[in-house]
């Protein structure tokens, strides 16, 4: 037995134990036209039980004395085409961050080496290069600091030479005049994120009415989705896995709210693993407080939860850290279990698929 179960924890930790076969027509490439019309899985922790229903179904999991937690986060333009002035190349970007001093972190793809003072020239909306990037440094991740030629503020510039920046497997990344509405969340207040918290996406504005009529407290936290969505697990431990940051806030009326709801015995649902990274981030044993700042939070086998009881989010890719942390809240045999069927009962999956309500 000793045997088996220090096999069992090195597969734990085995990044290949977190990788599984998914037909590509799974893969949703439109949201539905209703978004409440998406499949949800529910998935029982301490029963074991799986049934299948749709995010119309929401209300009726939940009850009044619980309360549900949404990242109101809002997706910027990010995504950035133009051609290299010096040689006449293609050239593709993603937004990360604006500094303080006005620059740009960007990621940069494009055939050869981008040299620092080097110039791009960013297509608008109108299919115009009348903007440009100057190239300043690369630093420690591989990321470029950029010089805008316009000194307008970030979001302004962007919203005339930026993108929706849809992950490469929807339609390799090229989007739609749709997907303006369809990748942002109905609540999307702060802008700050260069990927939607999918999760959200379900929502709309009657859900969300019927759910606070029923009496079921509704709250909101912030995380700016950053570009560690975009990059993969690589080391084959996963316990030697490096997360991202990304900057978040929780604020004092939130956080006394929650943690009184949970001290009457009420549950939270975190809608999204971004809003778990922020409750759990600012837990602790005496309950939530207000927060704001990077969390680098990495959630994998071993974690004890402080202040999730339920968790509403899509299906996710393969060998991710999304991944990772789901199982290791809903348990790795019973999600694998999970997955497993909705493979076979067709669910779509990743960004504008289907959900999986783990209670």
């Amino acid at each position: 037995m000793l045997l088996s179960r220090s096999h069992d924890i090195d597969v734990m930790f085995d990044l290949s134990d977190y990788h599984y076969d998914l037909p590509p027509e799974l893969i949703a490439q439109q949201p539905l036209k209703e978004r409440t019309d998406a499949r949800m899985m529910v998935v029982n922790r301490t029963s074991g039980c799986i049934s299948n229903l749709h995010i119309r179904d929401f209300p009726s999991v939940i009850n009044s004395q619980d309360g549900i937690v949404i990242n109101d986060t809002k997706v910027v333009p990010a995504r950035l085409r133009g051609t290299r002035l010096k040689t006449g190349g293609k050239w593709e970007g993603l937004f990360i961050k604006c500094t303080s001093d006005g620059k740009w972190v960007i990621l940069s793809k494009t055939r050869g080496k981008i040299q620092p003072s080097e110039r791009v020239g960013l297509v608008d909306v109108r299919g115009v290069e009348q903007y440009s990037i100057q190239f300043v440094r690369q630093n420690e991740a591989g990321l470029w600091v950029v010089k805008p030629s316009d000194s307008r503020p970030f979001l302004e510039l962007l919203n005339l030479v930026g993108e929706v920046p849809l992950p490469p497997y929807i339609r390799g990344g090229r989007s739609v005049p749709t997907d303006q509405n369809n990748y942002q969340t109905v609540y999307a207040r702060k802008p700050g994120a260069v990927a939607a918290p999918t999760a959200g996406l379900h929502f709309t504005e009657a859900l969300l009415s019927r759910i606070a009529k029923q009496g079921t407290l509704v709250e909101k936290v912030t995380l700016h989705v950053g570009i560690g969505t975009f990059r993969p697990m690589v080391n084959d431990d996963i316990r030697t896995h490096q997360m991202h940051s990304e900057w978040g806030c929780i604020d004092q009326s939130t956080a006394e709210n929650l943690s009184r709801l949970r001290n009457n015995g009420g549950r939270i649902c975190s809608v999204g693993t971004t809003s778990v990274r922020v409750l759990e981030t600012c837990a602790d044993a005496n309950g939530l407080s207000s927060w704001e700042g990077q969390t680098d939070l990495y959630i994998s086998p071993g974690y004890r939860f402080r202040s999730v009881d339920a968790l509403l989010t899509n299906f996710h890719l393969p060998k991710s850290s999304l991944l990772v942390l789901v199982r290791t809240f809903g348990g790795q045999d019973l999600i694998k279990e999970a997955y497993s069927k909705a493979i076979e009962l067709r669910y779509r999956f990743y960004s504008y698929g289907d959900a999986m309500l783990i209670i």
